[in-house]
């Protein structure tokens, strides 16, 4: 950890089954102090393997596991595969915007998308309020990347946006939608952090025995958070 986390209070949560790896038990370490409530720091804890939910910031600290990996992709050195290439070149009508809120009509997507892809998750039964919650951020500059085909809202991708970084916090879409929106909001985040001199987007955690996080690692080049050392 950085030298200047060293010394940060944490809290630690029971153990309770794993939302990702069944069997498996889950534990997270939480950042008690409130002055590390802010871009800057929250940037550099970014950076040393913690994630926030709401206001709170929290890291994996399981005591059998250590399954999930911090992974970000380097910006201003990504090159999209053959596949993205072709998803890009498919969704050139799609428009995109960042908000600083949510358009209207966002739960009712909200809601079609964890009914249709996460009926089996912890956020299924979809609830407006329990989403707006864990999504929001008092102290974060969060912003809300729509895409739009012929005006009709299809995804929205939270995003955390901070000096040097972006953290691609939650994304959700038209379930019945033709092409990989989950992939395309991720391409369009890229190049938002290219376009303003932004190095990482943060991914969250990778977890290789989980299906549904693999697509991260098709993002190249990018950097893996092990031992505290990111490598790749």
């Amino acid at each position: 950890m950085s030298s200047d986390l060293q010394h940060i209070r944490i809290g630690l949560t029971d153990n309770h089954p794993c939302s990702y790896l069944p069997g498996r038990q889950e534990r997270v370490a939480v950042a008690l102090d409130p002055t590390l409530h802010s871009s800057s720091n929250y940037e550099v804890l970014l950076a040393n393997g913690f994630r926030r939910s709401g206001d709170t910031i929290y890291k994996p600290l399981c005591e059998q596991c250590n399954a999930c990996e911090p992974i970000r992709v380097f910006a201003h050195q990504f090159k999209p595969s053959r596949s993205q290439k072709r998803l890009l070149n498919k969704a050139s009508s799609i428009t995109w915007q960042l908000k600083e809120s949510m358009d209207e009509n966002w739960y009712d997507l909200y809601a079609r998308y964890i009914e249709a892809r996460h009926h089996l998750g912890t956020m299924y039964p979809p609830n407006q309020q329990n989403f707006e919650q864990f999504s929001h951020c008092n102290w974060l500059n969060t912003q809300y990347l729509h895409l739009y085909d012929d005006k009709k809202l299809i995804a929205i991708a939270v995003t955390d946006l901070m000096s040097n970084s972006a953290s691609s916090f939650y994304t959700f879409y038209d379930p019945d939608y033709p092409l990989s929106l989950g992939t395309l909001g991720v391409l369009i985040q890229i190049e938002y952090c290219r376009e303003q001199g932004k190095q990482w987007l943060y991914l969250g955690y990778q977890i290789d025995e989980c299906p549904a996080m693999n697509y991260k690692v098709r993002f190249h080049p990018h950097q893996r958070l092990v031992n505290q050392t990111w490598q790749g």
